[in-house]
């Protein structure tokens, strides 16, 4: 094969779901497979979002490791969000670099390299803050922001038996005061929390117990004087508990003297099956709730073979879309003749294929259980639908941003 122009010059590589034009429409225009976000559920959920964390008194500050999409945290600021929460300190140094001034980084700040890029950046200009749970963490930082010249935002994480990081006691949250104290470079300015392991049981009860452990810290500490800060930050909040995080942090005088912050990160393109089923049992606990979360993400496909009647291969894998906890959900099926040129992108008629099952994923093969009947052909194009969104976005460099009639409004560049 001669991978050349007709000049002699090597091709130049193409990220997968980049339009080969512009204008584009994503039937017509760009290889499959794409991952798309439709405009209209992606301003939906900003909106809403942004206006329960108002209606509720708390800050919002979205976690951006679900999308590591600048773009989309830009958006989610426009809409009011307080700030971007991330993971790591590369996520953090992406996020400023593209324009966001406050971080919220919800793990604690471990080694001197990923020290270094976050002082680099508190340099620059940005406002940050991790979160602490062990004394020799809280002894390696105050050594590094000390010879650095700098002062460290930093909060004690709270966690749970047999979660993932934080103090599990009071004693342990009394030890890391102490510790803090004795390091000039570090500012405790607040309480974090992820209420998202909790399991088993009782779970509602046991959310709203979290949220009252982390207000009663907060309030604790406040009232000893050990918090440099006039208004102390609280934060927890996943996308599955926001709504029993948001009611315990809606108290009157947590509106007036404290800063709550809610963390969700999902709520941004929602999805169709876990999150989908997290907003009805939230919907369920609050009939009075206005509207719901939509989803907004699609990850769409060719039909690439039908080997034996009843089964259907997908040019879709592991690559592409994520599998976990549930796999692929099929939509939509767009027939080949809607791809031609000559096609009306206002006339493409898709056909509702929810009832088919995906049953196995390959790196780049998804098998479809389809109907020994069904009306399908090679080149068709079938829309897929995710649970847990999280893991779809890092499989892809560039996401594109589409409207009811699949045209596609701008290229989405990720950061992963």
């Amino acid at each position: 094969m001669n991978n050349t122009t007709a000049s002699g010059a090597p091709l130049a590589p193409v990220q997968k779901g980049t339009p080969l034009s512009a204008p584009a429409n994503l039937l017509k225009d760009v290889p499959l497979p794409a991952a798309a976000i439709f405009e209209a559920p992606l301003a939906h959920n900003l909106a809403w979002m942004q206006r329960f964390a108002d209606d509720h008194g708390a800050k919002l500050a979205p976690h951006g490791k679900t999308t590591m999409t600048p773009a989309l945290f830009k958006r989610q600021v426009e809409a009011g969000a307080w700030g971007i929460t991330l993971a790591t300190a590369v996520q953090t140094v992406a996020a400023h670099a593209h324009g966001i001034d406050r971080v919220l980084m919800v793990n604690q700040l471990v080694g001197r390299p990923n020290m270094a890029l976050v002082a680099d950046a508190i340099e620059a200009g940005l406002e940050y803050y991790c979160v602490i749970d062990g004394v020799d963490n809280v002894r390696d930082l105050g050594a590094f922001f000390s010879e650095r010249g700098l002062t460290l935002n930093v909060l004690i994480e709270l966690g749970i038996d047999g979660g993932r990081c934080g103090c599990r006691n009071a004693e342990q949250v009394d030890t890391l005061v102490a510790a803090v104290a004795a390091q000039p470079a570090l500012a405790l300015v607040g309480i974090e929390g992820y209420e998202g392991m909790i399991a088993g049981g009782d779970e509602i009860a046991s959310v709203r117990a979290y949220g009252e452990r982390l207000v009663e810290t907060v309030r604790a500490l406040r009232a000893s004087g050990v918090l440099e800060r006039e208004a102390p930050i609280v934060t927890a909040s996943g996308s599955k508990w926001f709504d029993l995080i948001a009611e315990a942090f809606d108290k009157a005088e947590l509106r007036e003297h404290y800063t709550p912050v809610l963390r969700p990160g999902c709520y941004v393109v929602h999805d169709h099956k876990l999150y989908a089923g997290a907003m009805d049992k939230i919907k369920a606990r609050d009939p009075k709730l206005e509207g719901e979360l939509q989803p907004a993400l699609e990850v769409f496909a060719h039909v690439q073979s039908l080997p034996e009647p009843g089964l259907a291969i997908i040019a879709l894998g592991k690559r592409d879309i994520g599998h976990e906890p549930d796999l692929p959900l099929p939509l939509r099926l767009y027939p080949a003749s809607a791809t031609s040129d000559a096609a009306s992108d206002a006339t493409v008629a898709p056909v509702d294929v929810s009832a088919w099952r995906t049953t196995n994923i390959m790196d780049q093969h998804v098998f479809l259980a389809i109907p020994e009947n069904a009306e399908i052909a090679v080149g068709d194009v079938i829309a897929f639908g995710t649970s847990h969104p999280c893991l779809t976005f890092d499989k892809w460099r560039r996401m594109l941003l589409i409207d009811d009639q699949l045209a596609v409004q701008e290229v989405l560049e990720t950061c992963f």
